[in-house]
Parts: structure tokens; C-alpha cells; sequence
């Protein structure tokens, strides 16, 4: 799955007592602390390449972008034990003469790597890329990093609990199963997989590239780390920006719970463009008849499943799998995005009246990540931040109450945001959760539709940051917009932070282009 697919996946634990020591703010980095090695580390920056079948490895390559890896400690509380590597990539300043400084880049998930991106974040600067060192980072336990797969059947974990009790039962048992399997299988690693130890990553990134500040774009997911650095580490941050912000006081395992009334809104200004198209997708005429639909393909899951594709390409899904299908479409309202999403409903449609399906690329890859196990690496580590960051609840029984009170007003999304997840069976996180005790200077962009990361979530980040500033899109639709989105308001705005180091006078409002 590509990077935005990733951070528009789903999201996949009141925390303990025995919280670590953050690195102090004051003194210099690692001093006193047995961190001094790995600050002062020497980067053997070498090809992105790792073998003649590495196509991101060759195109990096052919970009400029080079690649290397930094040694962290496993645990920060005994620096002088077991380390593991981050794997990180660097597109470096051609304007050195107003070099500005480093800017690392997270696309989200968790879980999503970046070490690909700076090619294009670049891009996205327009002639105010040329100043900075663009660095991608894969997070500890991500992508090219120090590995964790807990070999698990599911790529993902954020799952419905269907209709009934005993659909909900076979996820209490199937999440159980994940949490048992991926304790058993990286035991060592798990206690030491979070936000906050991936911050402390960037710290030490930070310091090994000589840099005494860092600037920083986050997307999703990556604007919940970027704001737990500004906590930890006030004073090494430049300039940030925070694309489709979390509200640092909501985050926790289970991140679509409360988006359920934006999706809906999503689903159903999609059924109108659907509608519009009848002739292509034959879903209905009115967005009436398009969400009625949908409602068909729910009803029709929970009734046996459905088979789409034929053969040993067919692929099996039931109440469970249905409702992600929908959230994984809805997140871009983009036209190409749109017609994808019509794609993969049509053939939903065909499949629930019987029919055989011919499978689009695009879904062959979705229900692959959804049924299997072909990305249990990407699912592993982002179950395991989430799971390592805040504590979930425990006991089955108050999700079930969650999803039984939503189910009136949200019967699609309800049980699929309240779902148990594996965190209501994790060891409890070492840390107490990161909260905002520090102003920070940063630029929040949010679109007022958005279907992950709420708006009102953008807004809680901007209120609890009052030197930051806010740029609000109107009427999208859409999880990520800068240097995606094609909103030149967007663009403008943030690359004008960029180059300056300025924010704006005043919080801002663009428009969604036609």
C-alpha cells in the first residue's frame, strides 16, 4: 500500500505509573545520560538501493536521495543495551547559501514509512525545497527499520463487529488471538514500541545530523508525534506543520471512534457523485438510492458473505470486512479517488446479488490487506504504537455497550469505530500518555470535512497550542492536503510558513476547487 493509502487506512493503549525519564531540555542532548554515542554518531549516508529487485531503492537513487541507518537504544532507560536501527533517508539542500536547516517528514498510519517521500514533499516546496534537507524516516519498527511482524493471518485490525452478539464474540476472540500471538512472537520489543520513544528517535536524528533544531511535517498520525516532540524536546522544533491534526487529549487506540458522523457525511456526498453517474457504476439515480445500495451490501455480508474475484483470486468477506471497505474508500473526494471508490462499490453490488466479479486492481490490493496476512508487518507496528501509547479498556463487555449505543444513530460505522481491537489485551503501556503542557509555534491544516481526523479535533490541537495558527479547507472531504490535494490555497500558506519561518497574522480559510 502506498503512503497515502496507508495514513487513509483506518486507524488501527490511562496509562501505568512507571513512566521513563524524558531526555532533559535544558542540557545538552544525551548528556549524563549514556546517550552520547548515539547523538554524536556518525551517519554513513550509501545508496537507497538493496538489491537489483528494489524498485524505491533505484528511484531514490535516481532522485539524490541518500540512505543510511541510526542506532537507538532499544530501551532508553538502559541506553548501554540492546540497540536497534532507524532506517532514514536525505534529499539535501542545492541552495546551501539559504539552507534552512532539516526537515523530517511522517506520513502517518502509524505505521507509514517515509523514506520514500522526500522526492516529493520537494516537489510540494516548490523553490523553497532547495533550502532544506528533506529527511524520510521509517519509525522504530517500520518499513526499512528494525523489523516487528507478529506474523499475523490480518493485515489489519480495525475490523466491525457486525450486526449481533456473536459477530462480536469472533472479534473478541480474533483480536485476543493477535495480541497472544504478536506478545509471544516479539516480546522483548513490544514494551519499548511507542509515540514517545519514536520522538526521542528524532532527537537523537536530530543530533547526529549536527542540527540544533528540526523542522517538521506531519500528516495524521505524524501530527500526534510531532506534537508529542514539541512536549518532550521544547526548544529543538524550528518550524512544524501538522496536516489533519488529532486532538492530543482524544488520541487513543481505537482514532475513528467519534469520526462516525463525518464518514457518514463522506459516504453520503460520494452517493450523490455516484448518482450522477448512474450509468457507470448502476448504483442509483439519487443519492438516496446509491446509499440504499450500500445498505444491501451491508445486509447482504451479514447474510452469508460475499465472493469476489473467481477462483484461487477469490476473496471471501463478510459483516466484518464490509464497513472498512467503505471507510477505506471515503477519505479523498478527489474525482480519481471517487471513481475508484464507485469501482469498488459496483463490484460489492455484484457480488451481493451473486453475480461474479472482475476485480479492479486497486480493490484486489484492499481485500488482500484486509483478508491476509501480506502486510502483518505494517499491521504489527501500528497495532503496537497504538497499543503502547495509551491503555485501552480491558474488559469486552464496555465495548459492546460502546457499540450497541451507537449502533441507533451510526448502525453502519458504530460497530466498527467501538470495535474491540488487540490493545484491550496488551501488557500496559511503561508510560503515562504525552500531554500538552508547552505553547508551540506550528501551522495546523485541516480540511472542515475531513473523515479520519475531525475537524473539531484540528481546532481542540489550535486552542491547546495558542501560538499556532490554523488553516482551515472549506467543504473537502479529504485526510491530507498539503502537496496532495491540489489546493493552491493550501500550498501557498504552508510554503510560506516554510520559507520564512513566519505564520500567518491570523488564522486562514481557503476554498475546495472545483
Amino acid at each position: 500500500m502506498n503512503s497515502h493509502t496507508r495514513r487513509t487506512a483506518a486507524f488501527g493503549a490511562v496509562a501505568a505509573a512507571l513512566a521513563l525519564a524524558a531526555p532533559a531540555t535544558a542540557a545538552e542532548p544525551g548528556k549524563g545520560r549514556g546517550l552520547d554515542r548515539y547523538y554524536q554518531q556518525r551517519i554513513d549516508w550509501g545508496s537507497c538501493a538493496k538489491g537489483p529487485g528494489d524498485s524505491m531503492g533505484r528511484d531514490l537513487d535516481k532522485a539524490g536521495v541518500r540512505c543510511a541507518d541510526v542506532t537507538v537504544p532499544l530501551d532508553y532507560a538502559e541506553p548501554e543495551g540492546r540497540t536497534i536501527r532507524v532506517a532514514i533517508s536525505r534529499l539535501e539542500a542545492t541552495d546551501r547559501r539559504h539552507r534552512v536547516g532539516a526537515l523530517l517528514i511522517n506520513p502517518g498510519g502509524p505505521g507509514g514509512t517515509a523514506l520514500d517521500m522526500p522526492p516529493d514533499i520537494r516537489k510540494a516546496m516548490k523553490e523553497t525545497g532547495a533550502r532544506y534537507d528533506l529527511i524520510g524516516m521509517d519509525p522504530r519498527f517500520v518499513g526499512r527499520s528494525t523489523p516487528l511482524d507478529c506474523g499475523w493471518p490480518v493485515s489489519t485490525t480495525v475490523l466491525s463487529a457486525g450486526a449481533d452478539r456473536a459477530g462480536f464474540e469472533r472479534q473478541v476472540a480474533l483480536q485476543k488471538g493477535l495480541a497472544d500471538k504478536c506478545r509471544a512472537t516479539a516480546a522483548e520489543a513490544l514494551p519499548h514500541v511507542s509515540t514517545r520513544n519514536t520522538a526521542r528517535d528524532m532527537d537523537v536524528i536530530r543530533g547526529a545530523l549536527g542540527e540544533r533544531k528540526l523542522s517538521y511535517l506531519g500528516y495524521s498520525y505524524g501530527t500526534y508525534l510531532g506534537t508529542v516532540y514539541t512536549q518532550m524536546f521544547p526548544g529543538r522544533y524550528d518550524r512544524m506543520v501538522l496536516d489533519g491534526a488529532l486532538d492530543t487529549a482524544r488520541y487513543q487506540p481505537r482514532l475513528l471512534k467519534g469520526a462516525e458522523r463525518e464518514n457518514e457525511r463522506a459516504l453520503a456526498d460520494w452517493a450523490a457523485w455516484a448518482a450522477r453517474r448512474h450509468t457507470t457504476y448502476g448504483l442509483g439515480r439519487s443519492r438516496a438510492q446509491v446509499l440504499a445500495a450500500v445498505d444491501r451490501i451491508v445486509d447482504r455480508s451479514a447474510r452469508g458473505g460475499l465472493t469476489l474475484g473467481t477462483g484461487r483470486d477469490a476473496f471471501r468477506v463478510d459483516e466484518s470486512h464490509v464497513p472498512f471497505l467503505l471507510v477505506e474508500g471515503i477519505a479523498d473526494d478527489t474525482d480519481t479517488a471517487r471513481a475508484a471508490f464507485g469501482e469498488t462499490v459496483s463490484a460489492l453490488a455484484e457480488a451481493a446479488a451473486g453475480r461474479p466479479v472482475r476485480l479492479p486492481p486497486h480493490l484486489t490490493e484492499l481485500l488482500r490487506y484486509a483478508t491476509t496476512g501480506v502486510e502483518s508487518a505494517f499491521g504489527s507496528s501500528q497495532t503496537a504504537i497504538l497499543c503502547g501509547d495509551v491503555a485501552a479498556p480491558r474488559d469486552p463487555e464496555s465495548y459492546w455497550r460502546d457499540i450497541q449505543r451507537s449502533r441507533t444513530r451510526h448502525p453502519l460505522f458504530g460497530p466498527l469505530t467501538g470495535n474491540v481491537t488487540p490493545c484491550a489485551f496488551w501488557d500496559r503501556p511503561r508510560e503515562r500518555p504525552t500531554r500538552v503542557r508547552h505553547d508551540a509555534r506550528a501551522l495546523i491544516v485541516a480540511a472542515t470535512g475531513d473523515p479520519r481526523a475531525p475537524y473539531e479535533g484540528s481546532v481542540a490541537l489550535r486552542h491547546r497550542l495558542p501560538a499556532a495558527k490554523l488553516i482551515t479547507l472549506k467543504g473537502a472531504n479529504r485526510h491530507g492536503l498539503y502537496g496532495e490535494y491540489g489546493n493552491a490555497c493550501v500550498d501557498d500558506h504552508v510554503n510560506a510558513y516554510l520559507a520564512t519561518g513566519e505564520l500567518p497574522a491570523k488564522d486562514r480559510t481557503c476554498l475546495r476547487q472545483p
